[in-house]
């Protein structure tokens, strides 16, 4: 919170003590004046933000301070809050003094002291200029940003907006309403920055807290809700004061931000609105995420495992071509960026896990917030012969690659196109078969390196008659180019009437 400059007219000093006392620590600039010839003098040495006056001075009333300040240029415009025990009667001797934006009726609490500094602050300007010419007040503070892009969600899913913001560097919050719930995205650069939200049950935020931010519990209820109160600009004046570790909160503000967004993504959601030149509330903006949405994604699904589904040895993973989509992955763990540089080809869960050397659960998980971002498909494959192939043909791998992402493909098909490629796939899971291009020399390679050490795999010869300088005696079969994916598929399906390979 950016320190204000409160000047206090008042010739009691309980009423100095009190403002003093409940105004410095929440973050304010407080200076003290006993009577209306300090007072002024004051203001136009400090230029105060605010002046809270008494209505009975010694010697003088508050009104005639207020027309001191208002035949001075420099001081003119200083929004003023009179404070009076004789409420009504004296309210009415202000109505022709535009600088006077509220009262504040003696005996008065702290908080009603707050609350009413913070309004005047806020509507301040608004109340003395319309005052001053005429105008009408505006009835909603702020209401909303330019709203640059609005829209429902039944020709755009979420995943297709943020990206759009992502890819042109937006500034702004985007408003997304569902049924009961409102929820505020607030983004810079196109990166998220926090994420609030309306109508949600802070409980179940609290229940996914890792034990780390268990105590943080209702702190996470304050700001859930993005709001201001003293309670969380007391946070940010800790803050400030480099009282608080900053990266404790930042954490639970990520938790945050990680759980409401994976509940957008499995929400039904109605509308959305993109207003730009709206900043997060205070806390929010003071620990700034900067984070992508698909590490956003992870850490939601990681934090609720019962909301992810099961995925099984039936499921093969892929990453899927990128169509729009943005490639920002701030935020994303190591590990993670490896998992999703693992998906070039349909690969199952078992192998990811060998490969990662990770709890297939928590890789599971992971999977689930990168299906949700649209960056990788899931499928559910029969279960088939396991083949790769290793062809350096472009075109006829290109078309290889489209049928292994095919659901229809009747076997789980790896393609490589190199032997370091080939290893890497031997060292997860040894293949059914393997089809090697024998008229090339990296296939001529593969096949004197391991047509004896696989002597269990069915080997499928691929080439051109007379080219092959090795010996196909193990091979099952051989296919001579040009041939077709059909043909192809069918050697392989033939596999186990010709070999003792396993399916």
């Amino acid at each position: 919170m950016s320190q204000k400059k409160i000047l206090v007219i008042d010739d009691s000093a309980t009423i100095r003590r009190l403002v003093d006392s409940t105004l410095s620590p929440a973050g304010y600039v407080v200076v003290l004046a006993p009577n209306a010839e300090d007072g002024v003098a004051r203001a136009a040495e400090v230029l105060p933000d605010l002046i809270i006056l008494d209505h009975q001075l010694p010697g003088t009333t508050g009104v005639e301070v207020c027309e001191q300040l208002l035949a001075d240029d420099l001081l003119k415009n200083i929004p003023v809050i009179a404070s009076s025990t004789l409420r009504k009667k004296a309210y009415v001797e202000y109505a022709d003094c535009p600088n006077v934006v509220d009262m504040l009726p003696k005996p008065y609490t702290s908080e009603l002291l707050l609350t009413t500094v913070s309004n005047a602050l806020d509507t301040a300007a608004m109340i003395v200029d319309s005052q001053r010419d005429g105008t009408a007040v505006p009835e909603i503070i702020n209401p909303l940003g330019d709203v640059a892009l609005s829209g429902t969600f039944g020709e755009f899913n979420l995943r297709a907006v943020l990206d759009f913001l992502n890819n042109c560097q937006q500034e702004g919050v985007l408003e997304l309403e569902g049924q009961s719930q409102r929820v505020w995205i607030h983004v810079a650069r196109g990166r998220i920055q926090a994420i609030t939200a309306s109508g949600w049950n802070a409980e179940e935020l609290i229940e996914k807290l890792p034990e780390a931010l268990r105590d943080l519990g209702p702190v996470l209820r304050l700001t859930v809700a993005g709001g201001s109160c003293t309670q969380v600009d007391g946070l940010v004046q800790l803050l400030d004061n480099k009282v608080l570790d900053p990266r404790l909160l930042q954490k639970l503000l990520r938790h945050q931000a990680a759980v409401l967004l994976m509940a957008c993504f499995q929400t039904p959601l109605n509308t959305f609105r993109f207003e730009t030149k709206r900043r997060p509330p205070a806390l929010h903006d003071r620990l700034a995420l900067d984070i992508s949405v698909a590490a956003l994604l992870v850490e939601g699904c990681l934090a609720d495992p019962s909301s992810t589904p099961v995925y099984d040895t039936r499921h093969v993973f892929s990453r899927k071509a990128m169509r729009g989509q943005n490639l920002d992955r701030a935020g994303l763990s190591a590990q993670h960026q490896k998992l999703l540089g693992q998906l070039n080809s349909p690969i199952p869960l078992t192998e990811l896990a060998d490969s990662l050397e990770g709890e297939p659960a928590e890789i599971a998980r992971a999977l689930y917030a990168f299906v949700l971002a649209d960056l990788v498909e899931a499928k559910e494959v029969r279960a088939g012969v396991k083949v790769v192939v290793l062809e350096t043909e472009p075109q006829m791998t290109l078309k290889l690659r489209e049928v292994a992402q095919d659901a229809e493909c009747p076997c789980v098909l790896k393609v490589v196109r190199d032997r370091l490629s080939f290893q890497l796939l031997l060292k997860r899971q040894v293949p059914d078969v393997i089809a090697v291009a024998v008229d090339t020399e990296v296939g001529q390679q593969v096949w004197r390196d391991y047509g004896q050490q696989l002597s269990d795999v069915a080997w499928l010869a691929l080439g051109t008659p007379g080219t092959a300088d090795v010996s196909l005696s193990q091979a099952f079969q051989a296919l001579e180019r040009p041939y077709t994916i059909e043909e192809l598929l069918e050697a392989v399906q033939s596999v186990p009437e010709t070999c003792d390979a396993s399916t």
